[in-house]
């Protein structure tokens, strides 16, 4: 194979039309992180069936140098997770996690991210109800931490004390970027006109175990519907502000996830 030619297992994070039948593909590769391919051919294409979001496998492209293009030429799917077909809330999921690999450039680490975003769909591609919600928030909570901006969970931000031992709640405060203690809130809300997210004891206990289990034992914890809302009202918000722009995932579909 010349060096024009390469191939490279990826993810097809996007698609735009371009021109009548073309259409501008952009993946997520572990070797290249995030790159933009042409893909040529009319409706019949036999590629066109192929290259589609969130498809993965490997993908076969051709870069002219000189002319500055890179197409794809051939697609050998390995995975195209059907369920996503049916399932409005998986959709709207994939559309999410795409999105932000794409917005933060895959957080400085094409390979980690890369590996993050294959389990991820192909986790909720194998789940149903609820657990799609969790999915969710456990993919965004291990992004958080691939960005480096992951708050601690063990001990308080202001007085260092120990939150999974006390069964009074905490709360995530903006200002001191983690989670403070009962005692510590209205002293941070007030100095620093923040407002609180709640985290009560078993949010608290789930985000640590995303952190220091096995994600099959994880997978098997149960968590209060209580918890899971206050979880996914501040992993949105910090990704959100992790990706420093408000995501038309988000946006546009807040009501479904």
């Amino acid at each position: 194979m010349s060096e024009r030619n390469r191939r490279m297992k990826s993810v097809i994070l996007s698609l735009k039309k371009s021109g009548e039948d073309n259409r501008l593909v952009k993946a997520v590769s572990a070797e290249n992180g995030i790159f933009t391919a042409m893909l040529y051919g009319g409706a019949k294409s036999r590629l066109k069936s192929l290259v589609q979001p969130f498809y993965t496998g490997i993908l076969y492209i051709y870069a002219d140098e000189a002319r500055h293009s890179t197409k794809i030429t051939d697609f050998d799917v390995q995975s195209c997770h059907l369920s996503f077909r049916t399932s409005l809330l998986k959709s709207w999921a994939a559309s999410l996690a795409c999105e932000i690999v794409l917005k933060t450039k895959c957080a400085g680490d094409p390979e980690k991210a890369f590996l993050l975003l294959c389990a991820f769909l192909d986790g909720i591609d194998s789940v149903e109800g609820n657990e799609i919600h969790l999915g969710i928030l456990r993919f965004l909570w291990r992004y958080l931490a691939l960005l480096g901006l992951q708050p601690e969970t063990r001990t308080c931000a202001v007085c260092g004390t120990q939150l999974l031992t006390h069964e009074q709640n905490a709360a995530y405060i903006e200002n001191q970027n983690g989670f403070v203690c009962a005692d510590c809130i209205a002293f941070s809300t007030e100095k620093g006109n923040s407002t609180p997210f709640a985290s009560d004891l078993d949010s608290l206990t789930y985000l640590t175990a995303i952190n220091e289990l096995s994600p099959g034992q994880v997978r098997s914890l149960l968590i209060p519907a209580e918890s899971v809302y206050n979880m996914k009202r501040l992993l949105y918000n910090l990704i959100e502000k992790s990706c420093g722009i408000q995501l038309e995932t988000l946006k546009s579909g807040i009501g479904i996830l």
